[in-house]
């Protein structure tokens, strides 16, 4: 584009809406309707000088602006380019606007130094700075309203604070600016978006984990001396919910458009906290071929190298659904955002040991002490309704706490 740049609506560093005009550019050789610019000259600070009443108290004002009405448009035509204008009215910037909306100052009054006489924010404050000066010249009566702008530069300054840079401490010390981290601004834009574009709907089911508790209170001492790392409740509720996916295909999907797209694979995607600058979401590729010492190895390698910022790109995207593991926090119930563009993504919730019935075997009932928690689940209604919502979830449960979890490990 050929021009001249004569405004800045962006800082450097800024994060703008797509669209959003982020400078203007004029064209320096060309003079735009010169008649219509000339018109408000004359108007605003000798307007009393053309008019009958103003002839006298203004004599030497109104020779300046006198022949404007005249000889203005050729002149105009040949010296620098007018000001642009909008139906007569300056064009303005909202920097511009707003200096002389606080300041009681009239924009025709200004002359501007800028590209084809565009009026300037350093052009305003000049005014401002200059007004008890200039006031003297003109009439008696306009020192009187140039004496409240002398109070005003108060209200110009006030959008210095909102520049301060990250790390700035307020005056009184109560509050603290920190600059937004990438991944915490791309993991915000991203929930937005989820938010904006799938309607959530929720549901949580309570699980007994005493059927897994056996398996890994069995083989958890074997299993960290073979691998090296603690065998946790998560690779069994991984497992669950891939063989649950099988019988229930359209968690696993995506929705284009008017469609909607199921996968015939699960890549399994494990969100990680990053010492609470934001997450990751490693992915375990076709998890369904996966068993469960397999999958608990693959969870714990993607999660220490997720930690220490290891991964590769392609490890972080193409997940088709997602577990969020804030169990271990003590969570009780938690509603997580969709991964978009995924339909569901399920949280694993505290495992606290509490009191429940359990049959005898004489067919009776008793209470006993199991370990429990919740699998909350939050799901898009354009996929599917509450009641496949609601089965995926007792699938899962039925899973954890009837299958021989012995065999697997």
């Amino acid at each position: 584009v050929a021009g001249v740049l004569t405004e800045i609506r962006a800082n450097e560093g800024d994060t703008v809406p797509v669209g959003a005009v982020i400078g203007v550019v004029g064209d320096a050789g060309a003079a735009p309707a010169p008649a219509p610019a000339a018109a408000p000259t004359p108007a605003p600070e000798p307007a009393p000088a053309p008019a009958p009443a103003a002839a006298a108290p203004a004599p030497a004002p109104a020779p300046a602006q006198a022949p404007a009405p005249a000889p203005a448009p050729a002149p105009a035509a040949k010296g620098p380019a007018p000001a642009p204008t909008i139906g007569g009215a300056p064009v303005l910037s909202p920097v511009v606007r707003r200096l002389i909306a606080e300041n009681n100052l009239d924009a025709a009054s200004i002359k501007g130094t800028g590209p084809g006489g565009r009026i300037t924010r350093e052009d305003v404050l000049a005014v401002i700075d200059s007004q008890a000066g200039k006031s003297a010249a003109p009439a008696a009566a306009a020192p009187a309203p140039a004496a409240a702008p002398a109070a005003a530069p108060a209200p110009a300054a006030k959008p210095a604070p909102a520049k301060k840079e990250a790390g700035a401490v307020s005056e009184d010390g109560r509050e603290k600016r920190i600059k937004l981290s990438k991944i915490r601004k791309l993991t915000g834009e991203h929930m937005v978006m989820s938010k904006s574009v799938s309607p959530h709907t929720f549901s949580v089911v309570e699980v007994d984990y005493a059927n897994v508790d056996r398996a890994r209170n069995k083989v958890k001492d074997e299993f960290k001396k073979a691998e090296g790392f603690s065998l946790t409740y998560l690779p069994f509720i991984s497992r669950a919910v891939v063989d649950a996916i099988t019988e229930f295909p359209h968690m696993n999907a995506s929705v284009d458009g008017n469609e909607l797209v199921v996968h015939n694979y699960v890549d399994l995607g494990i969100a990680v906290d990053l010492d609470y600058q934001g997450l990751l979401v490693p992915v375990v590729r076709d998890a369904e071929t996966k068993r469960l010492r397999a999958l608990a190895r693959e969870i714990s390698d993607l999660g220490t190298r997720a930690k220490n910022r290891k991964l590769t790109p392609d490890e972080i995207q193409g997940g088709t659904f997602t577990l969020s593991n804030n169990g271990s926090a003590g969570s009780v119930l938690t509603m997580a955002v969709i991964n978009q563009p995924q339909v569901a993504i399920i949280s694993t919730d505290a495992i606290v040991r509490k009191p429940v019935v359990v049959n005898t075997p004489d067919g009776g009932e008793s209470i006993a002490i199991h370990p429990v928690g919740n699998l909350a689940m939050s799901w898009d209604h354009r996929a599917f309704d509450g009641a496949y919502a609601a089965n995926f979830l007792a699938k899962i449960k039925s899973i954890l706490e009837t299958r021989d979890w012995i065999a697997e490990l």
